[in-house]
Formats: structure tokens, sequence, C-alpha cells
């Protein structure tokens, strides 16, 4: 009889938030269609697993050993990504606006 077969876990489990750190900064390339580069990082979260996660918006000050919160959400264009880092909470600052011209 073969050994049974371990479903695959999310890496945030059943939480909709969690804390990690930051191991290194990526850059991913899309699918197909697709083809700005993704800026990512890969993030050791607070339960010892390790999983890369997009970084939203334009431009970040992430770097290594910087705090972040992520949650699930998958990247549609780029394979294997699950968890997103939230703009605004801990190391990870908010995204810049520049101003609009008044014309």
């Amino acid at each position: 009889m073969p050994p049974p077969r371990h479903k695959r876990r999310h890496p945030l489990d059943s939480r909709p938030f969690m804390k990690g750190v930051v191991i290194k900064t990526l850059i991913k390339k899309p699918k197909k269609p697709n083809s700005a580069n993704r800026k990512c990082v890969l993030v050791r979260l607070s339960n010892g697993k390790e999983a890369a996660a997009y970084v939203p918006g334009v431009g970040h000050n992430l770097q290594e050993h910087s705090v972040v919160l992520v949650y699930k959400s998958r990247t549609k264009d780029v394979p294997g990504l699950k968890l997103k880092v939230v703009r605004g909470k801990y190391d990870c600052a908010h995204v810049i606006r520049k101003p609009q011209s008044g014309s």
C-alpha cells in the first residue's frame, strides 16, 4: 500500500494576516501576454515557513531584515505568488503619490 499523500498547505494556514521578515528582494517575470517585471520579496513568516510575496504599488523601501505584514492574495500573472505585502504597516512605507498637474 502506498504511503498517504500530504496536501500542500497554504503558507498562512488559516490566518488572514501574518508578520514576517524579509530574507531578500526578488524580481519575477509574469506569464505570457504580460511583460513588466514584478517586485517581490522572500519572507520568513512567524510560523517558520518561507514564501514569496508581491509588493504592490510603484516602488518600495524594503530590504533584508525589514518586517512586513502579508495577506492571502494571488498575483494572477506570476506563478507561485500567493501572498501580498500590506503597504503602510511595519517597515513597508505607503505608496508615494506624485502631485498631478492642474491642467
